[in-house]
């Protein structure tokens, strides 16, 4: 199993220096990976609901530092050698997905492959209004977007055409160091599992009320079948609520009996003295997963 580590880019970590030192701590610890979250703005004042807390809001505050998750990847990504750069998530429709694919493409190929991409349709609908971009049909733009993406690394001189993306004989180089970025689907769901099953090359189901992350897996497992593909395959990452972390033994369990293959931990935990807490943490995972 392999561990990661999520909510990278908050607190002091939002730093250059606090940057650095976290992705070389992770690294050091023997972490497989560093996820970021993305809010590109926060509104005064928002109804929709945060799907992750009882509260309904944010754990954060306007004026919370919350660098961009490439950029900030970008730099941990100059400070380490192996450590998997992962965003968790981005919330994709708001981004242009040409644009995006050339910003990939450069951070994997410098990076040397280590970039994963995990993606979401957002839930703050409060934040596409300010960003100008509609609401509806988020999951349809979505979908054409990953398909726009995968067809400019794919080929040069190529053509896309959807209902949300359309180009013709272009190219964008560099190219993602092993062909592609692989793509994670996170959310809490159906929908969301149900894209995974067609279009992921991973899952990262979320906890909600009333749905449980194995009935996620299981809807997930089963769209891709129905699509022709190996459910096998779609890499499933976890993070679980209320991650007992006096137990790493019974932790590790619980993701494997979900079928896991990542566990992610949040970063608060090494909030104090981060190189020491993570490399001990680190160590007892290692040591439970033999």
């Amino acid at each position: 199993m392999k561990f990661g580590i999520g909510f990278a880019n908050i607190l002091h970590w939002t730093s250059a220096e606090g940057a650095v030192e976290f992705g070389q701590a992770a690294e050091a610890a023997g972490f497989d990976s560093v996820w970021t979250v993305e809010h590109v703005v926060y509104p005064d004042e928002y109804a929709s609901q945060y799907p992750y807390d009882p509260s309904g809001k944010m754990a954060m505050t306007p004026d919370s530092p919350l660098p961009d998750p490439l950029i900030w990847l970008t730099w941990v990504a100059s400070a380490t050698t192996s450590l998997r750069l992962g965003t968790g998530i981005l919330i994709l429709p708001q981004r242009n997905p040409v644009v995006l694919a050339k910003s990939l493409g450069t951070l994997d190929s410098m990076s040397g492959g280590r970039v994963i991409l995990g993606v979401g349709v957002g839930w703050l609908k409060e934040e596409f209004e300010a960003l100008g971009i509609p609401w509806e049909r988020r999951g349809q733009r979505t979908d054409d977007y990953i398909g726009a993406m995968r067809a400019l690394w794919d080929s040069d001189s190529t053509s896309f055409d959807s209902d949300h993306a359309s180009f013709s004989g272009v190219s964008v180089n560099p190219k993602p160091a092993n062909g592609r970025v692989p793509i994670v689907i996170g959310g809490h769901s159906r929908a969301a599992a149900r894209r995974a099953g067609r279009l992921g090359d991973g899952f990262w189901p979320g906890p909600r009320e009333g749905v449980s992350m194995a009935e996620l897996i299981d809807e997930m497992r089963q769209t891709a079948a129905s699509a022709g593909r190996d459910p096998e395959s779609i890499e499933i990452t976890v993070g679980l609520p209320n991650t007992p972390m006096d137990d790493p033994a019974g932790l590790i369990q619980e993701v494997a009996e979900l079928g896991g293959d990542r566990l992610i931990v949040p970063s608060f935990l090494f909030f104090a003295d981060t190189a020491e807490t993570m490399a001990a943490f680190g160590q007892q995972l290692k040591d439970a997963a033999r």
